[in-house]
């Protein structure tokens, strides 16, 4: 799909490479669910998901100085979080130059999963650094997991994908909420403002993936239970007049482009850097980037 129709930084805009390939061949061999943030030097510190059948879940910490090769500096297991499985992380720099990486945890022998947060001073200090929950969810009615994380050196705001548990069978069902919060830590919720629509491609729910600072955003959605994991991209701009929730309306009837799990990093340079997760012909998935420059 042609990126100027949506004036939108989307992928096959720019010069695609992989930056990490599919840890093995078949279904369930992930690497992906990305979060980037630019550290003072210039430097991009990007977290991510690999799922892997031989090595279990872990969120990995890297640096590049290019944005494509990439360093690894931490790595954060499961068995350390004491989940089940992990997903998408979330990593922010904060004003005072310390940082948090946002983890996605999966409660054993349970469909509920649970957000945490590390914080340290550098990053490659949190893979070390004790994890605290932010966002418990509901072990008997939602799962909270997959959280997009924002400061403006004012506000925190997080938009966090959500999953109903009151239906046995039906717990891949998905939503986006919103909350906002003075410090990261503790956080008032302000309801849903992205949802799939009823007979579409994304009626089985819509996960936001990345918002830019005019408040666009792009999401995961899929149209069925059975197309859990093949998740493609849609597009969504604010709603007007709707006070301190910014509530999403989805743009077109269709996905943009087969991927998921697309996150925007704006450079300083006023392009941009993005970073997704591409599934394979076998069903794995690695992480790709490109490179988007002004004016694109």
């Amino acid at each position: 799909m042609a990126a100027d129709k949506y004036d939108f930084p989307l992928p096959g805009t720019g010069r695609a490479a992989v930056v990490v390939p599919a840890p093995g061949p078949g279904p369930h061999q992930w690497a992906g669910a990305p979060s980037a943030a630019l550290d003072v030097d210039g430097s991009i510190v990007l977290a991510y998901r690999v799922r892997s059948g031989i090595d279990g879940d872990y969120n990995v910490i890297a640096r590049s100085a290019d944005g494509e090769r990439l360093a690894t500096i931490g790595v954060v297991t499961r068995d350390r979080l004491g989940a089940a499985m992990v997903e998408r992380p979330a990593l922010v720099r904060t004003d005072s130059g310390r940082w948090r990486l946002y983890v996605s945890c999966a409660t054993p022998d349970s469909l509920h999963w649970w957000i945490g947060v590390l914080e340290a001073s550098e990053p490659e200090e949190l893979a070390h650094a004790e994890v605290r929950r932010v966002f418990e969810g509901d072990e008997r009615t939602t799962a909270v997991k997959d959280p997009v994380i924002r400061y403006d050196g004012r506000r925190w705001q997080a938009w966090i994908c959500c999953h109903p548990l009151d239906k046995p069978g039906e717990e891949d069902r998905m939503s986006t909420a919103y909350a906002t919060s003075d410090d990261g830590l503790t956080w008032e919720w302000h309801g849903t403002v992205l949802t799939g629509r009823p007979g579409t491609w994304d009626a089985r729910g819509a996960r936001l993936s990345s918002i830019l600072p005019d408040g666009r955003a792009c999401y995961d959605g899929r149209a069925s239970r059975e197309e859990n994991w093949f998740e493609r991209t849609g597009l969504a701009t604010p709603a007007t007049g709707n006070g301190t929730t910014p509530l999403l309306v989805q743009l077109d009837d269709s996905p943009v482009v087969d991927v998921r799990y697309l996150d925007i990093l704006p450079l300083p340079t006023d392009g941009y850097r993005i970073y997704y997760e591409a599934r394979l012909p076998d069903e794995s998935h690695e992480l790709r980037t490109e490179l988007i420059p002004p004016g694109y």
